[in-house]
């Protein structure tokens, strides 16, 4: 796990947006394609330099505070609607 560490140390801002882009669009900056194991190797490597590097908006699959969209409007009650049970 050390040799993983280490190349997240190693990782510079350019390096990152290179490898970022490489995930996105699954081939490397010569045109081959990433390997599921690369996909997955890389997408570790990204997420770990970016708890060390950016903001939480910032970074790979952040979402924001939201809220649930069915809390804005009024649920009917549909059991008791008319009057009587159904």
């Amino acid at each position: 796990m050390s040799s993983f560490l280490e190349m997240i140390e190693n990782i510079t801002p350019e390096i990152y947006e290179s490898l970022k882009l490489a995930v996105e669009i699954g081939k490397w900056p010569d045109g081959r394609k990433l390997t599921q194991e690369q996909k997955e190797l890389s997408l570790q490597a990204l997420i770990a330099w970016e708890i060390k590097n950016l903001p939480e908006e910032q970074r790979i699959g952040y979402m924001g505070p939201q809220e649930c969209h069915s809390k804005s409007a009024p649920v009917p009650n549909l059991l008791f609607s008319s009057g009587s049970l159904h």
